[in-house]
């Protein structure tokens, strides 16, 4: 069984290293998706439809025609009908844009899949427990109507999880009013609790939750890199939770308790090793763009996004970035690009820049949001989590400029967060911009909303999204 660069390793070649050909046991040759008119790397929940399909039941390894699967890449291998077929596969595509292309190929006891089963929640556990068992012939009825789920890359709506330590020292999920985490009272508060990271995960996971992201708020200073608390919280998270997990927080270059010096790739590794698919990195990115910019634009091969995504491909890192509106008579007035907004600022201007802030908000930069998402997008950067400080903890909704300001600007994709505070917010910002994925925290974590409520008022919309499927425990001797 191949997964993901398993399948090219079993294909002939790749444009992603032209010089080292596959094993060549299944014919064809992976190209780079067309970006001109699409994000990629193609990050997200697709099909995995059997070619030749004709009844509502699967003709291998378990894929439904009404399932979606998790697939991160940017290449893939074009489907030719007929030509692998010829050889006698059975073969599964799927659609990016206009593009066409191989999900899952199988024949004897030889099955590769271009999406990732292990967080495909349960409709890849059904094709890794139908693998394990031999049984690839195996037809299971599908009660849901392929139609009416529709076709084609989904929607994601993601779950955000701030973690940190709480006075007594244990780790909570929280949430504040522009950062503050701590409550409303004379005494100066108790950090906001909101509950146990790993249980709202899982909780969230069940709901239908399409990612989940730890931001990891909480230094850990005094902790031994190798025992960061936020290890074992995506130790026990993953072994549950079946969907593709992002942590940020911490990951740079640092110097450990005893003095050693650790690299910001070491520290991605040993979360990569717990259970994370995506790291994520802030303040360090601010500064990576600002030395980007001073050289004239130039690489050193050195920075944290540099060194992780060359490590692990650029799909694995993601860079968040925190951005407040400032306001300006004229677009004379700052050498930044200006938007004309919507939304005046105190004075009655009409023209706003995104200044990029550092160490959580607390400090502004010289460098704006654009500026920032094209350098970060230069480096490796492989996705956005593009975040708004001026509506954090409002739940007012979407900053919609800001989300289609970067969106224009890069190429690829940008999962749009704060401000989030009912269903209709994610509505609007999936259908008022092109973003490729859309964040949600204390809507959440307070109870007020489900992520299943989300969906259910997206697809009521017409927009696609991922439904849950019934659980699968997959049991493993060895």
């Amino acid at each position: 069984m191949g997964i993901c660069v398993g399948l090219q390793a079993l294909f002939e070649s790749s444009e992603e290293s032209s010089t080292t050909p596959g094993l060549g046991l299944i014919k064809g040759h992976l190209k780079r998706f067309d970006d001109s008119s699409k994000a990629v790397p193609h990050i997200g929940w697709n099909s995995a439809n059997t070619v030749g399909q004709t009844s509502s039941n699967v003709s291998f390894y378990c894929l439904r025609p009404s399932s979606k699967y998790y697939y991160v890449h940017s290449y893939a291998v074009p489907y030719t009908p007929g030509e692998l077929e010829a050889d006698g596969w059975k073969v599964a595509t799927a659609q990016y844009g206009d593009e066409e292309f191989i999900g899952a190929v199988c024949r004897d006891n030889v099955l590769v899949t271009q999406f990732h089963p292990e967080k495909s929640g349960a409709a890849g556990l059904r094709v890794l427990q139908a693998f394990l068992e031999g049984n690839s012939e195996q037809q299971i009825p599908d009660a849901r109507n392929a139609t009416e789920i529709g076709q084609g890359l989904t929607r994601r709506v993601i779950a955000c999880l701030d973690v940190r330590a709480n006075d007594a020292g244990d780790l909570v999920v929280t949430k504040g009013d522009q950062y503050d985490v701590r409550e409303a009272d004379a005494a100066g508060g108790a950090v906001r609790n909101l509950g146990k990271p790993v249980d709202m995960a899982r909780r969230y996971y069940e709901q239908g939750a399409d990612e989940i992201t730890f931001l990891n708020i909480t230094s850990f200073r005094n902790s031994p890199v190798a025992d960061t608390p936020m290890l074992e919280v995506l130790r026990r998270t993953s072994a549950s939770v079946f969907v593709p997990l992002t942590i940020g927080g911490g990951i740079r270059d640092t110097v450990d308790t005893d003095g050693t010096k650790v690299s910001a790739l070491s520290i991605a590794s040993l979360y990569f090793a717990s259970g994370a698919d995506k790291v994520s990195i802030g303040s360090d990115a601010v500064y990576a763009a600002e030395e980007y910019f001073a050289a004239d634009r130039s690489l050193t091969g050195r920075t944290a996004i540099e060194t992780i995504s060359a490590a692990y491909g650029k799909q694995a890192v993601v860079v968040s970035i925190d951005p407040r509106r400032v306001y300006v008579a004229s677009a004379s007035a700052t050498s930044h690009a200006t938007i004309e907004t919507s939304i005046s600022g105190p004075s009655g201007e009409r023209l706003c820049w995104y200044q990029c802030t550092v160490r959580g908000g607390r400090e502004g930069r010289d460098i704006d949001a654009v500026q920032l998402a094209t350098a970060v997008e230069a480096m490796g950067c492989g996705e956005l989590l593009l975040n708004c400080i001026d509506r954090d903890g409002s739940n007012s909704g979407f900053d919609l400029e800001l989300v289609e300001m970067v969106k224009r600007a890069v190429k690829i994709p940008v999962i749009a967060s704060s401000g989030a505070g009912k269903p209709e917010h994610f509505v609007e910002v999936f259908e008022k911009t092109s973003t490729d994925a859309a964040l949600g925290a204390g809507m959440f974590h307070r109870g007020e909303w489900t992520v299943a409520q989300v969906k259910a008022e997206l697809m009521g919309r017409g927009l696609l999204v991922r439904l849950p499927e019934e659980e699968v425990e997959v049991q493993v001797e060895g």
